[in-house]
C-alpha cells in the first residue's frame, strides 16, 4: 500500500511537471507568434511649426570708410574704436605747417588789400577832387583876367589845360575806388587763394561724415597718412540687421516678413525677435547660398557689430496638424514616402501623403488618421507580426517641432 502511494505521488509531480512545460512552451510560442516588442509612435494632432535655422551675423546697412586728402603726419588722434561719433566730429588732426603758412599769406594779403589799397584809392580820390576845385577856381580867374585883357591868351589856354588834366585826374580815381569797392580782379584771385588755403587747412581735420559707431581705426599720431589709406570705418547710427548666409534649397520656404527668432551665441539666453527684410536676387555659386537679411527693432543693447547669431526663420505654421516623427518615415527612390502602421498585430506598408516637412516632424495630409500607430522603424519587413511600445514623438516648448528645416518636396 506505501509503496502504490508513492508511485502515485510520483506520476502526479511528474504530471504537474509536463504540465508546466507545456505552459511554459505554449507562452514562448505564443510570444513568437505575436512578434518582438517595437518601437512604435501613436499619430496625435498638435500644432506644428516649420523653421529654417541659419546662422548670420550682425550687420549695419551701411558702413563709412573714412581717409585723408591730403598726405601728412598724424598729430592727434582723437576716438577709438566703439566711440560714438556725430556727424562734424573731429576724428584726426594732422600736422601740415606748410598749409598753415599758406592760408596766412592769403589772409594777410587779402588784409593788405582791404586795409591800405581802398584807403588810399580814397585818398587819392579826395586829394583828385581838391586840385580839380583848385584848378576850375583858377580857370575862371584867368577867364576874368583875359576878358579884361589883363593877361595873354596862352595863359587862359594853360589853366584850361590845367582844369581838365584835373577832372581827368579824379574820373580816373572815382573809377579806382569803384573797383576797389565792388571787388576788383586782384581781390577776387585773393578771396580765391584764401578759400583754397583754408580748405587745404580744413582737411587737416578729418571728421565723420556721418553719426554712427567707429568700427575700426588704423591712424595713431606719428603715422604717415595718404590719400587712399582707410583710416576708420564708422557703422551708420540706424538700423540694425543680420545677414544670414542661407541654403539655396531652403530658399523656397523663406519669404519677406516672416519673423524669425534669434540668439546670440554670446548670450544664449537673450531671445529676440528680427523679421525678413530682403532676399538677395541672386545666388552665390561658389557658396551655393543666398543672402537674407533680418531687420532688427528694437535692437538689443548687447547686440555688436559682426556678432554670430543663430536664427530660427518660421517658415510656416500649423495650428493643429497631423504630425509624424521622421525617423517613421521611408523615401523611396521617387521621393514618395511611406510608413509601417500597425493593423491587426501585424506591419502594414502604408502610403502618405505630406505637407510641411521638416527635420523633426512632417505633417501627415492623407494615409493616415489621428490615432494610428505607426513603428519607429519603417525598415521592418512588410507582414510581420509586432507588438509595439508606444513612445512619444519629439518635440519642445508649446508642442512645436524642433529645429524644423524644409525638405525636398513630394
Amino acid at each position: 500500500m506505501g509503496i502504490k502511494f508513492r508511485n502515485w505521488n510520483l506520476r502526479k509531480a511528474w504530471s504537474l511537471a509536463g504540465l508546466g512545460l507545456l505552459v511554459v512552451v505554449g507562452a514562448v510560442l505564443w510570444r513568437q507568434w505575436q512578434g518582438p516588442v517595437m518601437p512604435a509612435y501613436r499619430l496625435e494632432t498638435r500644432p506644428l511649426v516649420q523653421t529654417v535655422i541659419a546662422t548670420g551675423r550682425v550687420v549695419t546697412p551701411t558702413r563709412v570708410q573714412v581717409g585723408s586728402e591730403i598726405t601728412a603726419v598724424v598729430l592727434e588722434r582723437r576716438v577709438q574704436e566703439g566711440d560714438v561719433v556725430a556727424v562734424g566730429d573731429v576724428l584726426v588732426v594732422l600736422r601740415a605747417d606748410d598749409l598753415a603758412a599758406r592760408a596766412r599769406e592769403a589772409q594777410a594779403n587779402l588784409q593788405q588789400l582791404e586795409r591800405a589799397a581802398r584807403p588810399q584809392a580814397q585818398a587819392a580820390l579826395r586829394e583828385a577832387d581838391a586840385q580839380l576845385v583848385q584848378a576850375a577856381r583858377e580857370l575862371q580867374r584867368r577867364r576874368e583876367l583875359f576878358d579884361r585883357q589883363l593877361i595873354a591868351r596862352e595863359s587862359l589856354e594853360q589853366a584850361e589845360q590845367a582844369e581838365i588834366v584835373a577832372r581827368a585826374a579824379a574820373d580816373t580815381a572815382r573809377v579806382q575806388l569803384a573797383r576797389l569797392a565792388l571787388g576788383d580782379a586782384d581781390e577776387a584771385v585773393l578771396r580765391e587763394r584764401l578759400a583754397a588755403a583754408q580748405a587745404a587747412l580744413a582737411r587737416t581735420e578729418i571728421r565723420a561724415g556721418v553719426a554712427g559707431t567707429v568700427l575700426s581705426r588704423n591712424a595713431e599720431p606719428g603715422d604717415l597718412v595718404q590719400p587712399g589709406k582707410v583710416l576708420f570705418e564708422i557703422a551708420r547710427a540706424g538700423g540694425t540687421e543680420i545677414l544670414v548666409p542661407l541654403d539655396e534649397k531652403n530658399l523656397g520656404a523663406v519669404a519677406l516678413d516672416q519673423t524669425a527668432q534669434c540668439i546670440a551665441d554670446a548670450y544664449p539666453n537673450d531671445v529676440f525677435m528680427a523679421r525678413v527684410s530682403l532676399i538677395a536676387p541672386k545666388i552665390d555659386p561658389l557658396r551655393g547660398t543666398v543672402d537674407v537679411r533680418l531687420s532688427v527693432n528694437p535692437m538689443p543693447a548687447f547686440l555688436r557689430e559682426d556678432m554670430t547669431v543663430s536664427v530660427n526663420i518660421e517658415a510656416a505654421r500649423r495650428d493643429s496638424a497631423l504630425a509624424i516623427s521622421n525617423d517613421a518615415l521611408l523615401l523611396g527612390s521617387d521621393r514618395r514616402a511611406t510608413v509601417l502602421a500597425v493593423r491587426s498585430g501585424r506591419a502594414e506598408r502604408v502610403p502618405v501623403q505630406l505637407g510641411l516637412r521638416g527635420l523633426t516632424l512632417s505633417e501627415v495630409v492623407g494615409g493616415l488618421a489621428a490615432g494610428d500607430i505607426v513603428l519607429a522603424d519603417p525598415t521592418v519587413a512588410e507582414g510581420r507580426r509586432v507588438r509595439v511600445a508606444v513612445q512619444a514623438q519629439p518635440l519642445v516648448a508649446g508642442g512645436t517641432a524642433s529645429r524644423d528645416l524644409p525638405m525636398p518636396p513630394n
